[in-house]
């Protein structure tokens, strides 16, 4: 039984746990891969760091990364003492700052000439959001450019969606697979709350065939690892954006089925 209460993606990892969890992501799609990928090509890790500036004052559970710091702040500010003579200030509000969030992406390149094959993006908040969708958009842009394929993780409900010419089918995570050679169409597998995440194609080097990567498989594979299970606070509500009446309702009857399994 899967440590999750969620049969597809779990909702409660989109709040503080999100970073941690999109770096074990990346680790296990890279292992997933790895063995299917040889002897001609590798999975390889590739860290590079995005600007972004979290909301502040945002409700407990968002994507927050300076939460720490903050609190700190607060609470050495509120300690400050003033002599007799000074005026005391009327408020304190928080000024935000821009923040280095790291993210991990895996790449497909070949052996022979390290040639890079395909970026699989696990796309995160900042990436989602402001100057970060803004910059994630433009780098999207150049890939679409190259002989590179690119497919793309949204595992996260809230925030801008890519930008696509055509409808999407309504559902709360997307899967986008764009082949070079066939832009610019791109495959997309719209994931509802209560579905299994797909099994989808990794494109490799004309002619060579595609390897398959189970998403679920490689999910599950995170909360074997790191037990998120045991971190996540599923007595509250998930993390913003708030889920539906009905899908709330069954959420709720979900984590009650599974967490006396858990702590039996």
């Amino acid at each position: 039984m899967s440590r999750s209460p969620f049969p597809g993606m779990d909702p409660y990892l989109e709040g503080e746990m999100w970073q941690e969890f999109h770096n074990t992501l990346a680790t296990q799609i890279r292992a997933q891969l790895l063995p299917r990928l040889k002897p001609k090509y590798v999975a390889l890790l590739e860290k590079r760091f995005a600007l972004d500036q979290p909301t502040l004052g945002i409700t407990a559970g968002s994507a927050v990364y300076p939460g720490v710091a903050v609190a700190r702040t607060l609470r050495e500010a509120a300690t400050i003492p003033y002599p007799a003579t000074v005026t005391p200030p009327s408020t304190e509000v928080l000024s935000p700052l821009l923040e280095e969030v790291p993210l991990t992406t895996v790449e497909i390149r070949d052996v022979a000439e390290r040639r890079l094959v395909t970026i699989i993006e696990i796309l995160s908040p900042v990436n989602k959001r402001g100057d970060g969708w803004r910059d994630y958009h433009q780098r999207r842009m150049r890939l679409l450019r190259t002989d590179t394929h690119l497919l793309e993780l949204d595992l996260l409900r809230g925030g801008q969606r890519l930008m696509v010419e055509g409808e999407l089918p309504p559902a709360p995570y997307y899967l986008y697979l764009s082949r070079f050679t066939q832009r610019p169409r791109t495959q997309v597998w719209g994931v509802q709350l209560r579905d299994r995440l797909p099994t989808v194609p990794v494109p490799l080097l004309p002619p060579d065939a595609d390897v398959l990567l189970d998403v679920q498989a490689a999910v599950a594979a995170c909360f074997d690892l790191v037990e998120y299970d045991r971190l996540l606070d599923y007595g509250q509500a998930a993390p913003p954006p708030p889920l539906s009446d009905d899908e709330a309702a069954w959420a709720r009857n979900r984590i009650a089925q599974h967490i006396p399994a858990n702590t039996a």
